[in-house]
């Protein structure tokens, strides 16, 4: 079940339960409501804050950071696609970590330094789960493509205009999208799911999908 004392209330109102899966996301904390097995904080993400930080800070602190850190993040990436022998593999895996935890323990002075640095303690266990699974992707591009035509829509209305409005798209285009993925016409499902209220007072469940064909 969810933590509630933790995270975001409007997530923790639709997750109820676990997730028995990997959750890959950015770095907003209100993810930390959702219960799962695992978690995968995105990559890019993070390499994009680097460059972001290399525009305007020249400090010599930051810029070892920067280097150090970006490089660590492009090794780890390499490491998800070659085809190694088992202890070799993990041996190259420990040593990821390990340079993490350098990085993460320096004294660093720099205020962009610490402020990642922190960033770093704070998702630490959730760098790297990429590597330990082969269907993990090390970056949340697929979340962000399912989020998109959301995203477009509000901008084509020129935002929601209240947080009402804002809640009742998020909804409507979670099950819209969810209909969608299982194979479903979201239209026909959702005309149908209130024909049942109508009738029975209470909105049936979403329905698990169509099954593979062949």
């Amino acid at each position: 079940m969810i933590d509630r004392s933790r995270g975001s209330p409007a997530l923790s109102k639709f997750f109820k339960e676990a997730f028995a899966g990997i959750l890959s996301t950015d770095f907003w904390r209100a993810y930390h409501a959702v219960v799962c097995t695992g978690r995968q904080t995105c990559l890019p993400h993070l390499r994009r804050e680097l460059k972001k930080v290399d525009e305007q800070n020249g400090s010599a602190a930051w810029v070892e950071f920067s280097k150090k850190l970006g490089r660590l993040l492009k090794d780890a990436i390499r490491l998800k696609k070659k085809e190694l022998p088992e202890a070799k593999y993990q041996s190259l895996r420990s040593r990821l970590d390990y340079r993490l935890d350098y990085l993460i323990n320096m004294p660093w002075r720099d205020g962009d330094v610490k402020r990642l640095v922190k960033r770093l303690s704070r998702y630490r266990q959730t760098l790297f789960t990429f590597l330990d699974y082969p269907e993990v992707p090390s970056d949340n591009n697929h979340a962000e493509r399912e989020i998109r035509p959301a995203v477009i829509m509000r901008k084509n209305f020129q935002g929601n205009r209240s947080g009402n409005g804002a809640n009742t798209q998020a909804i409507l285009m979670s099950v819209y999208r969810t209909l969608k993925l299982r194979g479903l016409d979201p239209l026909d499902t959702i005309v149908a799911a209130l024909r049942t209220y109508v009738v029975t007072g209470a909105l049936p469940p979403l329905p698990e999908g169509k099954p593979p064909v062949g």
